[in-house]
């Protein structure tokens, strides 16, 4: 596996968990929701953009 194989694991573990704990806490709703649920849901467009920009890097990698 190389190191941008790798990167794109992480990137993409990172988009999904924050995305499960999203759904999650607005599922449950409560304090926690009224609190994060916007943070979470920022996040998620940060670390999926952060795995394009990987995922772009990877394949202008792979054709050189």
């Amino acid at each position: 596996m190389t190191i941008m194989t790798a990167l794109v694991l992480v990137a993409l573990l990172a988009t999904v968990a924050v995305l499960i704990t999203g759904i999650a806490s607005m599922a449950r709703g409560g304090e926690f929701d009224l609190h994060h649920s916007h943070q979470l849901m920022y996040a998620r467009v940060g670390f999926q953009v952060i795995t394009l920009v990987i995922l772009l890097i990877a394949a202008v990698m792979a054709l050189r």
